[in-house]
C-alpha cells in the first residue's frame, strides 16, 4: 500500500444531513415523527401497535401509516386519544392523518 495515499474521509449520514440545512430540517422532522409514534404507542392496542409506522411530518400535519383499510379505521377511531397523549406530553397540537400505505417486500 503507497502510504502517501490517503483514503477517501466518508462521513456518517446523520453528519451529513446536519451539514446541509435542507437535510438537516427533513432529518429533524423524521426523529420528531419517530418520537411521537413512541408517545402514542402506549395507548395504542398491544395488537395494533406493531403495524403502525411514523409517516410524514409537515408544516400541515403528521401521518400514521397502516398496512390496511381495518388498521386504518382503527387508528381513525384512536385519534382523540392519540391527540389527547401528544398534547398531554408537550407536543404541539398537528392535523393527524391516517394512510394506508402496504408494506413493501
Amino acid at each position: 500500500m503507497n502510504p502517501s495515499r490517503q483514503e477517501p474521509k466518508t462521513r456518517p449520514i446523520s453528519e451529513a444531513l446536519g451539514a446541509n440545512a435542507t437535510l438537516g430540517s427533513l432529518l429533524a422532522r423524521l426523529k420528531e415523527s419517530e418520537a411521537r409514534l413512541t408517545t402514542v404507542r402506549s395507548v395504542l392496542p398491544a395488537a395494533l401497535r406493531p403495524h403502525v409506522r411514523a409517516g410524514v411530518l409537515d408544516d400541515t400535519g403528521w401521518n400514521l401509516l397502516a398496512p390496511n383499510g381495518a388498521v386504518a379505521a382503527k387508528l381513525r377511531q384512536l385519534l382523540p386519544m392519540i391527540e389527547q397523549v401528544l398534547l398531554d406530553q408537550g407536543w404541539q397540537p398537528t392535523a393527524i392523518r391516517v394512510k394506508v400505505q402496504a408494506h413493501r417486500p
